[in-house]
C-alpha cells in the first residue's frame, strides 16, 4: 500500500489541496527622500480594481523647495500602487491618477499624514 501510494504520489495522481492564486506584487516606486507613503486603491465607477491606472506625483522638496522629483507608478491587477520614500517636509502633494480619459485627485500634507491610504475612484473629467 505504501508503495503505490509512493508511486501514485510521484506521478502527481494524488490530489493535493489546491492552492490560491497568488497575489499581485506591489506596484511600487520610491523617492528615496524620507520615511512617509501613499498607498492607492483606484477603481472605477462600479467599483471594479483598475488595471496599470497611473498614479503621478510632483514632489517639491529642500530649501525654498527648489528640488522636485515626479514620480509615476502603474496599478497592479488589484487596482494597487504604492509611493514611498516620500520626504516628512515638503510641499503638500498633489496625486493625479488616470487611466484613458478617467481621472482622480488625491492630496496629501506630509506634515500632518504621513503614511496616507487612498481609496480613489476614476471619474469622466468634465470641462
Amino acid at each position: 500500500m505504501f508503495v503505490a501510494t509512493m508511486a501514485l504520489a510521484a506521478l502527481g495522481l494524488v490530489q493535493q489541496p489546491a492552492s490560491q492564486a497568488p497575489t499581485p506584487e506591489l506596484a511600487t516606486i520610491s523617492a528615496r527622500l524620507g520615511p512617509c507613503s501613499a498607498d492607492f486603491t483606484v477603481k472605477d465607477a462600479d467599483g471594479t480594481p483598475v488595471y496599470a491606472a497611473i498614479v503621478h506625483v510632483r514632489i517639491r522638496y529642500g530649501f525654498l523647495s527648489l528640488k522636485r522629483m515626479d514620480l509615476e507608478v502603474g496599478t497592479n491587477s488589484d487596482g494597487k500602487a504604492r509611493v514611498e520614500g516620500l520626504p516628512s517636509r515638503a510641499r503638500p502633494l498633489t496625486y493625479d491618477v488616470s487611466k484613458g480619459d478617467l481621472k482622480a485627485r488625491a492630496e496629501q500634507d506630509l506634515s500632518i499624514i504621513c503614511r496616507a491610504v487612498y481609496d480613489v475612484t476614476l471619474e469622466r473629467e468634465t470641462t
